[in-house]
């Protein structure tokens, strides 16, 4: 077999069928092989496929996200929030923390979270939390703040 690879002619001639060389089927034996698909009907199942697979994927890591919405499971509004926050400085700040109507000051350091004070239940119109500012409001805002 290496013998042909160095001289091209002698391959030529045993692919012809002149000349029996080991390892090559004679021309009048020789199976026949089918036709090879249209290149541009494979190159179309590859990309389906690979379409299919990626939608697969992505629906399944949307329902692995939000499994609790979509099987139906809400637990009602958020009980935990955080009501107001101030900075004291280098990474430390003084949070209220609001769980139902109960109120808590927190303080926050590098060191860790620790309680400061109990604080007096919320009233009932002050339970629910106001909705935080979106980024076009705080946006405005600052840029008002620099003109």
């Amino acid at each position: 077999m290496r013998r042909l690879h160095r001289f091209p002619w002698l391959l030529a001639w045993a692919v012809a069928g002149a000349w029996p060389a080991p390892g090559f089927a004679q021309a009048a034996n020789a199976p026949s092989i089918a036709p090879l698909p249209d290149l541009g009907v494979s190159a179309l199942r590859v990309f389906g496929a690979l379409l299919l697979v990626l939608a697969l994927f992505l629906g399944g890591a949307w329902l692995f996200k939000n499994s609790q919405r979509a099987l139906g499971r809400s637990n009602g509004a958020n009980k935990l929030h955080v009501v107001e926050v101030k900075s004291l400085g280098n990474r430390q700040s003084l949070c209220v923390i609001g769980y139902g109507r109960q109120r808590m000051l927190v303080g926050s350091s590098p060191a860790g979270v620790s309680l400061v004070s109990q604080l007096p239940e919320a009233l009932p119109e002050e339970e629910t939390a106001a909705p935080s500012p979106g980024f076009a409001d705080v946006l405005q805002r600052i840029a008002g703040r620099r003109s």
